[in-house]
Formats: C-alpha cells, sequence, structure tokens
C-alpha cells in the first residue's frame, strides 16, 4: 500500500517539518464578515470559556462565524499536562456555581440545535467534576430544546463519576481516545490509560444501553497505519458509535510537534475502513475535530439507513496510491 507522505526528502526530524510550512490543504480562508464577532463578544460578555479559544483550534473563526461553539466548564486551567495541548496547566480554581446556567443562557442566546460540553481535567475534584457536568446538562436542558453532547475527562478511572454524568442522560457521550496505545504515555500523559477508555465505553453500553458513544483520534504524531485500525477495532468492539480522525497540529512550540502530515486521500480512507470496521458514523478529515460539526453528525447518525439495491454486491474500496480492496 502506497500512501502519500507529506515530508521533505531531506527532512531529518520534526524541525525541518516544522519550517517546511503547512501543506496547501492545510491553509484555511478566514470567514467573510465578522459574524465571528458576535459569538465571541458574546462568550466574554458570560465570563465563559471555549475549548475553540483556549485549545487554539483551526475552525475557531468558522465555528463562531455560523454562531456555535464548545463550552469548555469548571475553569481554563487543567490539572494534566498532555503534550498535545495548549490548555493552561497549573493550579486550578474553585467551581463556579453561576457557570451552568450562563452556558444555558450563551445556548439559548445563540440558538444551537446541538450544546458540545467539554471540560479541563480536574484530578483536584473528589468527583472530578461530574456533578458540576450534571448541573450544567440540566441548566441547558431547563432553556433550550437542544440535543446535548459531553466531553469529560476520563475522571482518573473512577466508574462513579462517569455513571453520574451518564445518568443524566445526554443525548451523546464523547471521550476521545487521542492516539494509539503505544503513545498514550507521551501524548496524554502518564494519569492516563487506554484500558479505562476501553472499559468506559463497554460499560457505558452495558448499563446505558440507550446512550450514543463517541471517540476521536489525532494521527500525525508517529502511530502507524496498523495500530490506528488495531484501535479503531478496539473501539468498535467496545460500543463506540462515531469515530472522528483529524490531523494533529502542533499549538504552540512547547507541544509534540508534527511527525507527518496526512493527505486528504488518506483521510477518506481511513473513513472507509473505519466504516468498514463497524463504526455507524465516521467524520475524518485534516481539520476534524472531536466537536468540528457534531450537531450534524449526530443528526447524520439518527437517519434510517436505506437498504441497499443489491445486498449482494460486493463494495469496493479504494486505497490512496490507486489500489482497490473489495469489502462484503
Amino acid at each position: 500500500m502506497q500512501l502519500p507522505v507529506v515530508a521533505s526528502q531531506s527532512c531529518e526530524g520534526t524541525e525541518n517539518l516544522c519550517r517546511q510550512g503547512l501543506p496547501r490543504w492545510l491553509k484555511r480562508r478566514v470567514p467573510k464578515g465578522n459574524g465571528n464577532h458576535f459569538t465571541a463578544r458574546l462568550v466574554e460578555t458570560l465570563g465563559l470559556v471555549t475549548v475553540c479559544e483556549h485549545a487554539k483550534c483551526p475552525n475557531r473563526m468558522e465555528c463562531y462565524a455560523r454562531r456555535t461553539a464548545t463550552f469548555m466548564i469548571m475553569g481554563e486551567v487543567c490539572t494534566r499536562r498532555c503534550g498535545f495541548c495548549a490548555v493552561k496547566k497549573g493550579k486550578t480554581q474553585p467551581l463556579d456555581p453561576t457557570e451552568p446556567h450562563r452556558v444555558a443562557q450563551a445556548a439559548a442566546t445563540l440558538g444551537l440545535k446541538h450544546v458540545v460540553i467539554t471540560c479541563v481535567t480536574r484530578d483536584d475534584l473528589p468527583d472530578g467534576g461530574a456533578a458540576h457536568f450534571v448541573r450544567t446538562i440540566e441548566a441547558v436542558r431547563a432553556v433550550t430544546q437542544a440535543t446535548i453532547e459531553v466531553l469529560p475527562s476520563d475522571f482518573h478511572g473512577r466508574w462513579e463519576s462517569v455513571a453520574t454524568v451518564a445518568s443524566a442522560r445526554p443525548d451523546v457521550y464523547n471521550h476521545n481516545t487521542e492516539t494509539v496505545p503505544r503513545l498514550y504515555a507521551t501524548v496524554r500523559g502518564r494519569k492516563a490509560n487506554y484500558r479505562w477508555t476501553l472499559d468506559m465505553f463497554r460499560r457505558l453500553k452495558r448499563e446505558f444501553p440507550g446512550l450514543c458513544t463517541k471517540s476521536g483520534l489525532m494521527v500525525g504524531l508517529g502511530e502507524t497505519y496498523q495500530e490506528l485500525l488495531d484501535t479503531f477495532a478496539d473501539l468498535v468492539v467496545a460500543g463506540v458509535d462515531i469515530l472522528t480522525v483529524g490531523q494533529y497540529l502542533q499549538p504552540t512550540p512547547q507541544n509534540l510537534p508534527v511527525v507527518r502530515y496526512y493527505h486528504p486521500e488518506e483521510f477518506d480512507y481511513l473513513a472507509d475502513m473505519a466504516r468498514r470496521i463497524g463504526f455507524k458514523e465516521v467524520y475524518s478529515g485534516p481539520f476534524v475535530r472531536s466537536s468540528y460539526h457534531a450537531g450534524e453528525v449526530f443528526a447524520h447518525l439518527q437517519k434510517p439507513v436505506p437498504a441497499p439495491h443489491n445486498p449482494g454486491s460486493a463494495e469496493f474500496v479504494t486505497r490512496p496510491g490507486g489500489e482497490t480492496e473489495r469489502s462484503r
């Protein structure tokens, strides 16, 4: 299988890759008009934090212009030191009891039909902030008819905290795997555990059978194709319904460097393979992030799938490089 690799022939390491600049498909146009200002001003006025801003998401201006944002609750300081993330690390502040209502006010003002709520990791709290998550879900539900997607931390493996959030019945329970098992300690830090993630999804499906589950991975950190496909298979077996796959982009010089950039064709190939492995919905592309177009992805999952015209026919999947595989 020949895959397009974006790197200089004389490249001796990731420093050279960075100096080459971004490939053309990773250069974004700034949205026309000032539509993003409304969202930015609202977030600032209400004293809220968005992961769009604090994680330096490349889609921030597009999403703000569409009057949508991913709310990050429990402050702007994280207790983890993940190698890929630009969110501040250090001493945390006490939880603000007014935050759930401010999130709800923002969701109502923006007219959101799908609200995504994530958080900084709060290992300093006995429940990791699970009860605060529930209060935020309830506040949003009280003033909107929106579907709700939560993207909590791993709660340091505490099932009680996971169950507390799941019991509030969000429409989607999302937790990002982020990378393949071999790179977990480097990318997510030594406090994270790949097996926790799989065990959590298995138990969610067993104890909350109607709950839609979702996970996401970044590529470009040094993983292999086989490692990605093995991770996809692990997640499907664990009961994950939706998968997102996007290109890792180094947010600051202090974060992990990009090992390589994947070509758009590779994201299409990974999406094909992920669907064949068994995910119900896959969103894969250079700029895809876990909450990017999350409402549309969830809505698409709810649509009934039409029966194939000829159930006995084979589907052919083209790999990058022109090879063809037969899918049964």
